[in-house]
Order: C-alpha cells, then structure tokens, then sequence
C-alpha cells in the first residue's frame, strides 16, 4: 500500500494551504495544479481538510485529493459518465479510486473534467 506523506492534524496543518506548503517539491506542484483546475471550475465550492486531506464541497463532497509518496489520490469514485470512467481507467484502482503518478505531467485537462462531472452528480443528488 502506498505511503501518505506525513500533512494533516499529525504534524499541526490547519488548512490547505499548509497542506500543500508541507509537501515535497513534486506533489507541492501537482497539488497547486489541481488546486487550480478546481477553483476555476467549481469557484464556490468551500475549501478545508476533511480526513486530514485537502476537500472540495459544493452540495456535497467535490473531491478529496491527498498526497502520497509517488502519486495524488482523487476520491470518491466517479460516476454516471461513461466516456470520463474510460478516460480515467488508467488511473483508477479497484475502488474507482484515482492515482495521478507524480512522475508524469498532472492531466489538468482531464481533472478539469472530473470536477464538473462531480459537481453534476452532487447537483443531481441535491435535487432528488
């Protein structure tokens, strides 16, 4: 199982700005890279740690990303957009989870992609 970097309340970080400022060079980047993608598409959604990990809530839970030692986890599984599931297949584990390994280019595009289809799947949860 992979190793989470040592960030969160079990060394004192109080939000996700010393979230990623804790981080090593490689993740610190592709963290302010996602970062970026989700602000820009999901402008209201708030920002805190939830579980010790960066979290983006709109009418529910956006994405939770976590830094690991050699990748980023996206969670929770996706949803109802078979083109996107088949885009994300080979990043996903058996959960539905997602690994962006930080020794390849951050897929913004395709990041940019899950916040939206996220934030449709909450939107349609919140009007049921």
């Amino acid at each position: 199982m992979p190793r989470a970097l040592r960030t969160g309340s079990e060394t004192g970080v109080a939000d996700v700005d010393a979230y990623i400022a804790a981080l090593p060079p490689k993740a610190r980047t592709a963290m302010t890279a996602l970062r970026h993608v989700i602000r820009k598409h999901a402008p209201d959604a708030v920002e805190r740690l939830s579980y010790r990990l960066p979290t983006w809530f709109q009418d529910g839970v956006v994405v939770y990303v976590g830094a690991f030692t050699a990748h980023i986890g996206i969670f929770p599984p996706l949803r109802g957009d078979d083109a996107l599931l088949k885009a994300v297949a080979r990043y996903a584990n058996p959960h539905g989870n997602l690994k962006f390994p930080l020794d390849k280019p951050m897929p913004v595009a395709l990041m940019a992609r899950i916040v939206k289809q996220r934030l449709k799947e909450n939107a349609t949860r919140r009007r049921r």
